[in-house]
């Protein structure tokens, strides 16, 4: 596997610094480097308690190993091997693996353990992440990094360089596992475990002792009446996320205790997979989330495809605007796209995407009206072969071009619009924060910004919402407060939020009374358990709406 594999069995005596130093103040211990003075012998000696090999060997099953080998896996780097469980299962299923450490300590009991557990002497190096490529020279079909190590890493320039040399020993097609705690859920709504998943000790708690967003110390209290500290980086799951994305890996999946779908807080661990191969001409539901590709199956069935051009009339399938709670549906969609289109400059000269643009009613009104071309973003083959027809139908398809693709990796170059447009779309995705990064990125100087999106809002009942998120298969939903900080933080200003929150609930009404009295009608080209389920999931809507969880508006900002 490389020269610098060290296969030695690494020495240390258990019995030796047993105490863990923090200083007179532990809360300001956040240093990258002080993890290895953490992990003194006792506390490595005691580490297996809290992870329960055993326990965390029947509650994790399969994932990982499976997740492997859907990958064509062959090589692995585990970069956090801690006291050998990940690297003695890869090696028991035949991956060639190597074990790296920051703690010699932990890489002595793990090597002990791989003896231990099934005869294996395991392949074992010391090495520093954010140096990687100094002391491994090999190439890996895949890097994993479990266990919660990656927060042990405090700065940012640290965790940069740390990916950074992940990706370099990666094969071209290599993929990178890692997990963290669900910090979102700590910092946002305190701390709860199922203690199902990672750390399965029964007779062993591990519980933050501080938190704030620079610093998770967690305590562990072991059945001996022995009790250990590690301090930690909360990092956020979007932010783990962004910092992947801008490392140069292209594809991305959060799962959280190994499911694809969950409520943000649920878990207490979430594991990224991140691909670094790449594909300049990726299609279909290889190029897209999990979050995008459910939208996209949904919006390409004959049942919501048939649904939404009756009911909507096959033009603007979004919330609408209405002058009166029993106005017409089009009317008042169409005054919506009116509304959106008098708080930006528009004419011949500009340039206009909209991103998730359905059957395209909004790029027609807009190409009519002011004459500006229109680039249609749309993850739905089906919607868009209909927007292009109609386009033709009616004249308008040289000032319109549709474009299949993902809101998440806009497929276009920088600073190529004047105009980024999106109605009721971004919440179908996994990564909004990915979304506006992408929107800032093709909108030019002096652009703008202007959009609508079904929220949550910012003081919502989560209860409340859990109906519509199951139905939508989604974590979360964004609010106002999230897409004003998130607008800002990537560098768009002036940012502006008109507030129709009302009109939402008004919106659904109108269309679970127009789906009841047009039953029979619709149920011709529309199944009966696509149009049951349809009704109680705008009965959710309404509700929702009604008690103030959910809000609508249009947002407007300028680069």
């Amino acid at each position: 596997m490389g020269s610098a594999i060290d296969t030695t069995t690494p020495t240390t005596d258990p019995t030796l610094d047993e105490h863990q130093e923090f200083g007179a103040d532990p809360t300001a211990v956040r240093e990258s480097d002080h993890y290895t003075a953490e992990y003194v012998g006792g506390f490595v000696e005691k580490w297996d308690e809290l992870i329960d090999w055993k326990r965390r060997y029947d509650s994790e099953g399969s994932f990982f190993i499976d997740l492997l080998k859907r990958h064509d896996v062959t090589s692995v780097l585990d970069v956090a091997t801690g006291t050998g469980f990940h690297s003695v299962r890869l090696v028991e299923h035949g991956f060639e693996t190597v074990s790296a450490d920051g703690s010699p300590e932990m890489l002595a009991k793990a090597f002990t353990n791989g003896r231990t557990y099934g005869g294996h002497i395991l392949r074992v190096v010391h090495a520093d992440w954010r140096w990687l490529t100094r002391d491994v020279h090999a190439r890996f079909d895949a890097v994993i990094c479990l266990g919660n190590s990656f927060t042990h890493l405090f700065s940012e320039r640290d965790r940069r360089k740390a990916l950074a040399e992940f990706y370099a020993v990666l094969k071209h097609d290599g993929i990178l596992i890692l997990d963290q705690r669900n910090y979102d859920a700590i910092l946002d709504t305190g701390f709860s475990s199922t203690h199902t998943y990672y750390y399965c000790g029964e007779e062993v708690t591990a519980e933050p002792e501080h938190m704030d967003e620079g610093l998770a110390r967690f305590r562990y209290n072991f059945p001996d009446g022995s009790e250990y500290h590690l301090n930690m980086f909360p990092l956020r799951k979007d932010y783990t996320r962004r910092l992947l994305r801008e490392v140069g890996f292209q594809r991305l999946e959060t799962f959280g205790d190994f499911q694809q779908t969950f409520r943000a807080e649920q878990p207490d661990f979430l594991v990224h997979v991140a691909e670094k191969s790449y594909s300049p001409t990726q299609e279909g539901a290889a190029a897209y989330s999990q979050a995008v590709n459910v939208a996209r199956d949904y919006y390409n069935s004959d049942d919501a495809d048939h649904f939404y051009a009756q009911v909507w009339g096959g033009e603007d399938i979004h919330v609408g605007l209405y002058d009166t709670p029993d106005e017409d549906i089009a009317t008042a969609s169409r005054r919506t796209v009116e509304r959106l289109a008098g708080t930006v400059r528009l004419g011949p000269e500009a340039r206009v995407i909209d991103v998730g643009a359905g059957y395209g009613g909004a790029a027609r009104h807009l190409a009519r009206t002011y004459g500006c071309h229109v680039t249609c973003l749309n993850l739905s083959e089906v919607e868009n072969q209909r927007n292009r027809d109609m386009n033709h139908e009616q004249g308008l398809a040289d000032l319109i071009e549709v474009v299949d693709g993902s809101f998440e990796d806009i497929p276009c170059d920088d600073n190529s619009f004047d105009v980024v447009w999106s109605q009721d779309a971004l919440l179908h995705s996994g990564d909004r924060v990915r979304v506006l990064q992408e929107v800032a990125r093709v909108l030019a100087p002096g652009g703008e910004v202007v959009f609508t999106d079904p929220m949550a809002a910012d003081d919502a009942d989560r209860s409340g919402l859990e109906p519509i998120l199951d139905r939508l298969h989604l974590e979360s939903m964004g609010s106002p407060g999230f897409y004003r900080h998130e607008l800002g933080r990537v560098g768009l200003g002036s940012v502006t939020f008109e507030d129709h929150s009302d009109q939402l609930a008004t919106h659904y009404g109108r269309v679970l009374e127009e789906t009841e009295r047009r039953h029979d009608e619709i149920a011709e080209h529309v199944s009966e358990e696509y149009l049951d389920k349809m009704k109680v999931g705008l009965r959710h809507w309404v509700d929702g709406g009604h008690a103030g969880d959910l809000t609508w508006g249009i947002f407007h900002a300028r680069s």
